[in-house]
């Protein structure tokens, strides 16, 4: 009996995202393929008939997430627009946001495996490329001044916003850990010309902290 249509593409994206989650709370290195099949509901076996490798697994992990126009891997109470013209602060607010700190199973793989990037082959240090590409794309098309080095300025914006939630989560003072994702998204927000923009009336940030 033929599977039904749209079979394929659901099955890959249920191991995918099982990837996603193992690779987020263990790493690349630890989690086994027969792991990854069991968390998507599957057998091992037919592994091969959808990747290549594990490594080519990874790097779809990698780049389903930012380049997903539904950004269907948010958290509870964040919204992103990848098409909104004020996509930049979304994203810096998203990425350093306490609901993208506690979901680490649900962390952007940017954040939560930047270590195991530079360990891998080029395959997945080319995915992960690609994706902070893209991010500093969309970062970069919403920069409130459109002149001067545009590209320089998304760049930072992109690696603070990434390597503050890094560092943030090394920390066993939450505190601290608090403080720091709040001078890195108040610092982006500032150099993207988004920080007037971020306050409300009354002087405090209409997203959450």
């Amino acid at each position: 009996m033929p599977y039904p249509v749209g079979h394929r593409e659901e099955t890959k994206a249920k191991i995918i995202d099982s990837a996603r989650r193992l690779f987020n709370r263990h790493g690349f290195e630890t989690v086994s393929i027969t792991q990854i099949m069991a968390g998507a509901g599957l057998t091992s076996g037919g592994f091969y008939s959808y990747f290549d490798s594990k490594s080519g697994l990874y790097a779809e992990s990698l780049g389903s997430f930012f380049l997903d126009p539904e950004w269907k891997h948010c958290w509870e109470g964040v919204t992103v627009d990848l098409s909104a013209t004020d996509v930049g602060p979304q994203v810096v607010h998203a990425y350093l946001s306490r609901q993208h700190y506690d979901d680490v199973e649900n962390s952007c793989p940017m954040v939560a495996l930047p270590t195991d990037v530079s360990r891998s082959g080029k395959e997945a240090k080319r995915a992960y490329e690609t994706v902070f590409k893209a991010m500093v794309s969309v970062l970069e098309r919403s920069l409130v001044d459109k002149k001067g080095p545009r590209r320089i300025k998304a760049q930072a914006i992109a690696a603070m916003s990434i390597g503050g939630m890094v560092v943030a989560r090394t920390m066993v003072d939450q505190a601290l850990a608090d403080d720091l994702r709040a001078a890195c998204k108040a610092m982006a927000l500032k150099l993207g010309g988004w920080d007037n923009r971020a306050k409300s009336k009354n002087g405090t940030s209409k997203r959450s902290k």
